[in-house]
């Protein structure tokens, strides 16, 4: 009698190892997730980290699935679906702080580079000692720096913006420097 029962405990768990399903629609589900997020640029740029969680829970839902471990594979699988999702999310929100930044940024590009300008008017009407053609060559090329951001901005390449206005600035502040420099030496 005990053998039996030794028997039919053993061809139990014989049958319970031998009927566990690799969790495929949850594995699916997960592949399709990460998925979505690695073709998201806003997620790929501004949800990077989650995105790497993402794929690597992916990679070890494979490996436990792969050895036969389906809880861990199932779990693994749930854990890359919520880190996917979350890149994505992240994107999204970091993408409108970067647009947000961006917009304030331009925007106030035009009055910097409107003022350089009375700036340099100033120094032309004070008669200063100052190469204004060289002067005015180099605020056309800040005007088009501005006009490329603007045009970023509207492609959404917030980074361009961001660089193009720090070289704007960057002009704008030569250019300022130089008129200041003539001012110091006319005293």
């Amino acid at each position: 009698m005990k053998l039996k029962y030794i028997m039919f405990v053993c061809a139990a768990l014989a049958l319970a190892v031998g009927c566990a399903q690799p969790p495929t629609a949850e594995m699916d589900s997960a592949r399709e997730a990460v998925f979505r997020a690695e073709n998201d640029n806003n997620a790929v740029i501004y949800g990077s980290s989650s995105l790497t969680r993402a794929r690597d829970a992916l990679r070890r839902m494979q490996s436990e699935a792969d050895s036969k471990r389906y809880d861990a594979a199932r779990a693994n699988a749930k854990d890359a679906i919520s880190m996917a999702e979350k890149a994505i999310t992240d994107g999204r929100a970091g993408a409108a702080r970067a647009r947000e930044e961006a917009a304030s940024t331009l925007s106030g590009l035009t009055a910097e580079i409107d003022e350089t300008g009375r700036n340099i008017n100033g120094a032309r009407y004070s008669q200063l000692d100052l190469d204004y053609d060289a002067l005015e060559a180099d605020l056309k090329l800040t005007y088009n720096l501005a006009d490329q951001a603007a045009k970023d901005y509207s492609e959404n390449k917030y980074q361009g913006v961001m660089d193009k206005a720090r070289n704007v600035r960057a002009n704008l502040a030569d250019i300022n420097q130089k008129v200041t420099n003539a001012v110091i030496r006319r005293k």
